[in-house]
């Protein structure tokens, strides 16, 4: 059963900050039609990322799209985001739910491992991310899944996130092996023109949020 915070199908843009436009660029993927919208910033930086994390929040429930903070349920709560991102190394999920509660989107990475995804989805994940598919500019090193997994995943009931290399000319093989949203870093944020290519991957979903013009 989906989330109620969350669409039905899109493009899930996530950044690949540090950078200094960072709020003009997820502007741009919004513009473009990004339906989820992760903050994913690796650095230490504590003051400057809050003070991101609350600029792209206000910017995300101005467009209507989900925020969603990357493996920082500290930041999601201080900066006051609706959705996170776990990947394995973070926080546990039960305690990830204990401290947002059961309104909050939580996310979970599960790359090649099926039996991961079905112990998260029994346990309340509401959505499970899978990848790389593709080679990744992103993580060059990331265990790759196959289309068989992407497959076999939407049994487990909970919306299904394709990442790793995705781009126009590959996306659409996700979409039909059951992908409700494909995860894109370098194929928007890492292109001169951040709206249109946001636009190019959010068209090829059947039903998407039209794009501003």
């Amino acid at each position: 059963m989906r989330h109620p915070l969350l669409p039905a199908t899109g493009l899930y843009a996530i950044t690949n900050g540090p950078r200094k436009d960072l709020l003009d660029a997820a502007a741009a993927a919004l513009r473009g039609g990004a339906t989820l919208l992760q903050y994913r910033d690796k650095t230490a930086d504590v003051t400057r990322r809050l003070a991101e994390a609350r600029a792209l929040a206000e910017l995300c429930d101005e467009a209507g799209t989900l925020f969603v903070v990357n493996d920082d349920v500290a930041l999601a709560l201080d900066c006051g985001a609706r959705a996170v991102h776990l990947g394995e190394s973070d926080t546990d999920f039960a305690t990830a739910r204990r401290r947002l509660g059961n309104d909050a989107v939580i996310g979970v990475s599960c790359y090649d491992d099926i039996d991961r995804g079905r112990r998260l989805a029994a346990a309340g994940a509401d959505y499970l991310a899978f990848g790389a598919f593709f080679p990744s500019p992103t993580k060059p090193q990331a265990r790759r899944a196959d289309l068989d997994l992407l497959r076999a995943g939407t049994e487990l009931g909970v919306p299904l996130v394709a990442i790793g290399g995705i781009r126009p000319d590959n996306a659409a093989l996700l979409i039909e092996a059951g992908a409700s949203y494909l995860a894109v870093v370098s194929e928007v944020f890492g292109q001169p023109d951040i709206c249109a290519a946001a636009r190019r991957l959010a068209s090829l979903f059947p039903v998407s949020r039209n794009p501003s013009v």
